[in-house]
């Protein structure tokens, strides 16, 4: 089993206390998004988890406590990117604190497991073409030797991040701006040895040296533990994207970031809310077992090939 944590909520920035307690009771219980009242109740032991990736914009406050990962395999997805508060209203200085903060966690984990992710890239007045190249080029130079590749990805419409982005004068890409900005910063990234991929992007930047990422990357965690994989492309995300098969422990309406693109909180109320109800020793993010809930165990496994692995370890 692939475990995210998680695409829904940023976990190691406002809830590694909580994830190291399911890791110390080695179960965790998911409520389901598209019924709150089922509940999946998942197995955490390192028997059946194979590796742990971790979305992230800011994880200072677990590196000091990864040591107490002792037996699990993980790797991180850092998102580090140009905009300022105005955009990102709760995140840290990139200057002054999250450069360092990359560095940081490269120095103990590895380039190979500290991807950096540069998105979601999208224009305005303030946000130009030239502005994410000059500051790209400055990421590029900074963190080229603390991690292996960048991941980007163009800003997707949804319908929940509406209300939150009408005042920022921002139009939808077309195709051709989306590939001269991927060439500008394809070029940047591989003066600095970098390698890029994208997220979820339907436009095919082959020709410029750019691959189709897999954010849950089956070859990077085969690499990670030395062991191949039996597992499958993720059926529940969108067809673009390449990420194999995970159980996301997330909640939605539960990260502090204030990104105003953010498609995981749909209501400042739920959200203040959720937080309300934060127990760091409650098997659930962000609340407790109630009236009408419905807890059932997951069928989980290991996904190593039984076969004897050639892989480095």
């Amino acid at each position: 089993m692939i475990v995210s944590a998680s695409r829904r909520t940023d976990i190691p920035a406002y809830y590694s206390h909580w994830f190291l307690n399911r890791i110390k009771e080695q179960y965790v219980l998911v409520r389901n998004p598209m019924n709150i009242h089922q509940i999946s109740k998942v197995n955490l032991s390192p028997d059946v988890v194979d590796c742990i990736v971790f979305w992230t914009k800011n994880p200072e406050p677990m590196i000091d406590k990864l040591d107490k990962l002792k037996g699990y395999n993980f790797y991180f997805q850092f998102t580090l990117n140009s905009y300022s508060n105005d955009i990102e209203k709760n995140i840290p200085s990139k200057n002054r604190c999250l450069i360092e903060t990359f560095k940081r966690l490269s120095a103990k984990i590895g380039a190979e497991r500290t991807i950096w992710r540069y998105d979601p890239i999208f224009l305005n007045q303030k946000y130009t073409a030239e502005y994410h190249s000059e500051y790209f080029e400055k990421l590029a130079k900074h963190l080229s030797n603390y991690t292996e590749k960048c991941t980007i990805s163009f800003m997707d419409f949804y319908p929940t991040i509406k209300n939150n982005i009408v005042s920022l004068g921002i139009t939808e890409m077309t195709k051709m701006q989306q590939w001269d900005i991927a060439e500008q910063l394809s070029r940047i990234a591989f003066k600095y040895g970098l390698k890029m991929d994208t997220c979820c992007e339907g436009i095919d930047l082959s020709k410029l040296g750019i691959r189709h990422a897999k954010c849950i990357d089956g070859d990077l965690i085969s690499r990670i533990i030395g062991s191949s994989l039996s597992v499958e492309k993720d059926k529940n995300q969108r067809l673009e994207c390449g990420c194999v098969s995970s159980i996301d422990i997330g909640l939605y309406n539960t990260c502090c970031n204030g990104c105003k693109y953010c498609y995981a909180n749909h209501s400042l109320a739920v959200l203040q809310k959720n937080r309300e109800g934060y127990d760091m020793n409650s098997p659930l993010l962000c609340s407790h077992a109630r009236p009408g809930d419905i807890i059932s165990e997951r069928s989980v496994r290991s996904l190593k090939d039984n076969q004897i692995s050639l892989l480095p370890t």
